[in-house]
Formats: structure tokens, sequence, C-alpha cells
């Protein structure tokens, strides 16, 4: 019975690594991903610039070969079986991919041509996506003269022209407007509810939040939290207080209070007007509070809730770049 179940799981997995390490030179930048992505979800990559997300990505999608480790694609084996795995899979990287100089209707032709349509076919599919991603006026327009968020729209209906059963998209929202955002959004929404499995690296956190099932966040080459979005938020404590004040100079007497009535981790902003605390016991927030007021210091501000997704990126990153450090001091 328990052999029936495992084997189900395996066949239930879209992407599973183990151990995955790509080193350039001297910089490891992946240093042993284990991944386990369930077929047909959003599975968000979180990591700040230079954590190996892209890295893992062009490895997974082909482009690169592993070091160590293995990695398997829908079962297929990403080294022995490549072609297998190139068949099921797509990419949209950072960059638009497809020739500006022509227009989004002969882009799309083309790339369906050059993956088996017959001309009626391939004209008939670029039209259909054309007309599901809201580009119809743009039909004849050379992308050259396309706005960010439609260069971006067509980038990701090229990389679909058949549509994959895993596609890689890489920061796809970068530098678009919240409406071209929201758009893309709903693409890949569309996407996950016919059964393709996505795979989103991004740097914002809203978009992880709002898109993924389940996350990972890597730094330094290494995954240091996978779970769902809630399971992370529940992983830094149960709750945050944020409680802003008037005079920075009282900046050090609020983080002594908020630490001793507490006991956790406190941040506080640039101008040092701003102070974020973790909250275990939220019991103990009023006694807090109490001792901010009979010491008067003035509160423009204060708020208790669920850490957000960025809360939980920034505290688990910092936690990282500390062990790091020390890691590093030990063997110095």
């Amino acid at each position: 019975m328990k052999i029936s179940v495992k084997k189900k799981r395996q066949l239930d997995l879209a992407v599973e690594t183990k151990g995955l390490v790509k080193v350039f030179g001297d910089h490891t930048a992946v240093d042993g991903v284990d991944l386990k992505i369930e077929k047909g979800t959003v599975y968000g990559f979180l990591g700040p610039n230079g954590a190996g997300k892209t890295t893992t990505i062009r490895m997974l999608a082909t482009l690169l070969k592993p070091d160590a480790g293995y990695a398997r694609i829908f079962g297929h084996d990403l080294e022995t079986e490549t072609k297998e795995v190139r068949k099921r899979i797509s990419l949209t990287g950072q960059y638009a991919s497809i020739d500006e100089d022509l227009t989004g209707l002969e882009n799309l032709i083309m790339i369906a041509k050059l993956s088996g349509f017959k001309s009626k076919e391939a004209k008939a599919r670029a039209l259909e996506l054309l007309s599901a991603f809201q580009l119809e006026e743009a039909t004849k327009k050379q992308v050259k003269k396309y706005s960010g968020g439609m260069r971006r729209r067509i980038d990701i209906a090229a990389s679909i022209v058949v549509t994959p059963d895993l596609l890689f998209l890489d920061e796809p929202t970068t530098g678009l407007d919240p409406r071209s955002r929201n758009q893309v959004w709903d693409i890949v929404r569309a996407l996950t509810s016919v059964g393709t499995t996505v795979l989103l690296t991004t740097q914002y956190l809203e978009e992880a939040d709002k898109l993924a099932d389940r996350i990972a966040v890597i730094d330094k080459g290494k995954i240091i939290a996978e779970g769902t979005s809630q399971e992370l938020k529940a992983s830094v404590g149960k709750g945050t207080l944020s409680v802003t004040i008037s005079n920075p100079e009282d900046s050090e007497s609020v983080l002594n209070i908020l630490t001793r009535y507490l006991d956790s981790q406190i941040k506080i902003s640039e101008e040092r007007t701003v102070l974020i605390a973790q909250v275990n016991d939220p019991s103990r927030v009023a006694e807090a509070m109490g001792e901010l007021v009979r010491s008067n210091i003035e509160l423009l501000d204060f708020s208790l809730g669920q850490p957000s997704l960025d809360e939980v990126f920034l505290t688990l990153t910092n936690e990282s770049a500390g062990r790091y450090k020390q890691k590093e001091g030990a063997t110095t």
C-alpha cells in the first residue's frame, strides 16, 4: 500500500531535483537545491539578485548543464532524456525574445510554423493568442512599437503557441505598471486552469503571495525556506506589531520596551520612526503598548497583524546572511 502511494506521488510531480549544483569558476551559483513541484500548480521562486534563481531555471530548461545532483521533469532525467524534457517545457526570460521588426501576428505565425503548424493553422493559432492576450489592435503593429506590458504579453504568447506542460516564467512582470502586471497574473491563472505547471521567479513579493501555491526562498544558491505563503508567514511568528513614533530620538527607548515585553527581533526603519516587532505572544502586546504610553512616547500609529511576505522574505534572507557570515568567520 505504501509503495502505491509513493508511485502516485512521483507521477504527480512536474519537477523533482536533488542536490542540484552549478559552479562558475570560484563561484557556486546554485548549491544543492532540492525541489518538488506538483503538476498544475504555480511554484514561486523568490530570492535577492544573484541568489541563484535564474541559474536554476536555466538548468531545468536544459540551457545549462548541472555540475552535480540530478533533476527530473515529468519523470524524465534532465541529462539523459533531454529531448523528452524539451518537448514538454517552454521558457519566457526576463527580456522579450521575439523579433522587434516583425508584427505581433508575424511573430506568432513564424513560431507556430517552426513548431510544426501548417500555414492556415499557424495563422488561426496566432489570431487566437492575440485575442486571448488582448492584443488584437496591435496585430499589424511592429513589436518595437509595443508598450512594456504589450511586449511581455506577446512574449508569453509566443511561449505557449504550443501549450507547454511546464512553463518557466523568469521575472515576467519586471518594470510593468500595476495594470499590465495584473494582466500577466490573469494569464498565469488561465494557464494553470488548463493544467500547465508554472515555475515563477520574481522579486515582487505580492506577486508570489497572490499566484503561488507553494514558494521556495533561495539565497546564496541554497533553499532557505519552502512552503505555502501562510506557512512561511507562520514560520517567523504569529504576527507583527508595527509602531510609528513622532520623534526619532525616542527610537532607542521604544526598542528597549518592545524587546523587553515581546522578547523578539525588532527592525527599525532608516528614519528611525517605524519599528516592526515579531509577535509570538499577542497577549504581551497590550502590556508593551501600555508601557510606551506611560513613558510619554508620542505614537503616530500602530498596528498588529500577520507578517507580510515582504517581512518574511527580509527575515529569512537576513538570517541566511547571518549564518553565512558566521560560517565564513569560522573558517578564517
